[in-house]
């Protein structure tokens, strides 16, 4: 005769079977939420840094005697990098809630509406805080560059202070 039903233990193995199958399924959606909440704080934090990282290395790459310089042009602040001697740099200021910056020849008119955005902030400062040491202020935090060129001595040397 045969037993219409199933045995317990085979129940038993089934119900097991499936509790591993759920954890597993559980621990996977866990794993994955939190490698998702990781990624989104590391890049969070990287678009926080980069501002302030992207000013200092453009004071570094042209650490030149004389290369730097701060001025306000229709109330707007402006410092300016020289490339080298060829009367063309970069000038970076803030327009519109955004850090901007355009190549071109030293001297001349700014030009907000064809500059390349940077990055946006609401607070754009530059101040010259001792004899070749710059203070970089954006909402993201605040960076000290010293210049070390001299005539013959083109590096540089970045300090955080945040």
């Amino acid at each position: 005769m045969k037993k219409s039903g199933g045995s317990p233990v085979g129940f038993y193995t089934m119900g097991v079977a499936c509790l591993f199958l759920a954890v597993f399924f559980l621990t996977v959606v866990f794993g994955a939420r939190t490698y998702r909440s990781i990624v989104a704080g590391q890049t969070g934090n990287n678009e926080t840094r980069a501002l302030l990282s992207y000013l200092s290395t453009c004071m570094k790459a042209n650490d030149t005697a004389g290369a730097v310089m701060l001025y306000e042009e229709a109330g707007i602040r402006v410092l300016s990098i020289a490339d080298g001697e060829s009367g063309y740099g970069l000038r970076i200021y803030q327009y519109n809630g955004c850090l901007v910056e355009d190549y071109g020849k030293l001297g001349t008119a700014l030009s907000p509406e064809s500059a390349q955005m940077i990055g946006e902030t609401d607070l754009f400062q530059v101040e010259e805080v001792a004899e070749r040491t710059y203070a970089l202020t954006t909402d993201e935090g605040r960076v000290l560059v010293r210049a070390r060129c001299t005539e013959t001595d083109d590096s540089t040397e970045a300090l955080t202070d945040e």
